[in-house]
């Protein structure tokens, strides 16, 4: 079998397979290393200083070695995906507005799913999609659909919302036509909801 061992000068080690993105096996920051010649085997040992644990790896065959000095003045920040974003209002759904209430998530209705299905503080039924990306207006006519659908199945007041990043001149007109509101929500704040600090993941944090 075949490995990828990553050694950081920060002392953590992370080991891989040809195909995936999560290691197999890792220490975090804060090792020691030795380097051994065991039995025709080439042996990295590393070993915790905190935790007093070690991880040892045997090679058989050493395909290439690199020793690179990587400078990384950048801040790496992942913020919430359309799925996180739709998490975020089903945890706290007082960021749609106060006293709204969810009662289902991807809601099967003829046209499609409904993102976010609920109740407001009038117990009017309201219909959320929810889009990360600022072009709205194929979601505004699917959001419309959903509400002919839900609609024609209640006689209940039924409310639409999109709830986006923001939107632009057009959708907003386009918006005002098919009397839907629009919810600026944007997916760092809904990272922030979900206890991402500082509304990202650090890269070792999204590593580990």
């Amino acid at each position: 079998m075949k490995r990828l061992v990553i050694i950081k000068k920060d002392g953590s080690i992370l080991v891989h397979r040809p195909r995936g993105y999560s290691p197999v096996n890792w220490h975090p920051p804060g090792c020691f290393f030795e380097i051994q010649h065991i039995k025709d085997r080439l042996c990295i040992r590393a070993v915790h200083r905190k935790y007093k644990e070690t991880l040892k790896i045997f090679f058989k065959k050493v395909y290439s070695i690199l020793v690179l000095d990587i400078v990384d003045e950048s801040e790496f920040t992942l913020y919430a995906s359309e799925n996180d974003m739709q998490k975020a209002i089903l945890r706290y759904p007082e960021i749609i507005e106060p006293k709204f209430r969810p009662i289902s998530y991807e809601k099967k209705v003829e046209p499609g799913f409904i993102d976010v299905y609920g109740i407001d503080s009038l117990n009017h039924l309201v219909v959320i999609e929810v889009k990360k990306s600022v072009r709205v207006k194929l979601p505004l006519c699917k959001l419309a659909k959903y509400l002919d659908t839900v609609k024609g199945n209640d006689g209940r007041v039924v409310r639409g919302i999109l709830a986006a990043p923001r939107i632009g001149k057009g959708g907003l007109q386009l918006l005002n036509t098919l009397d839907i509101e629009f919810k600026q929500l944007t997916p760092r704040k809904c990272a922030e909801i979900l206890g991402h600090e500082g509304g990202g993941i650090a890269l070792d944090e999204f590593i580990f």
